[in-house]
């Protein structure tokens, strides 16, 4: 299996509901580093998994939406504590909605998508499933 790796960050503001929270259930920030990592079983006619700058550009267009806001002040996540496992999955959900809608080419055969979310040196969360 190959795959191809690329990285961003991006930083937000959010607060969590729960007594396990303690602190965190005040408003804090937080700037993640994110890695996607991309895989398939075969590569491609020139060689590759995927071309390395759409792929940092499809990265960049899904943190977007979540760059520099409030996630508490965002309807798609009311009611939702914004974890750093729910926006692993979340960031490969839009993600893998743009892969399957030829983001990069039309029915490109990859086998799966990890997005890895380090919200410091010693702590991070990751997603991972098929495309």
């Amino acid at each position: 299996m190959f795959s191809l790796a690329v990285s961003d960050h991006f930083m937000i503001a959010h607060s969590f509901r729960g007594e396990i929270f303690g602190p965190a259930q005040r408003l804090h920030g937080a700037t993640y580093a994110v890695e996607l990592e991309l895989r398939r079983a075969e590569l491609d006619g020139e060689g590759l998994v995927a071309d390395i700058g759409a792929l940092r550009q499809l990265l960049r267009e899904a943190l977007e939406g979540l760059d520099y806001r409030n996630l508490d002040d965002e309807a798609a996540f009311e009611g939702r504590n914004t974890t750093t496992e729910f926006l692993a999955r979340e960031i490969h959900r839009r993600i893998g909605d743009r892969i399957r809608g030829g983001a990069l080419g039309p029915a490109a055969p990859f086998a799966g998508l990890k997005i890895t979310l380090r919200e410091s040196p010693v702590a991070w969360a990751a997603y991972e499933g098929p495309l």
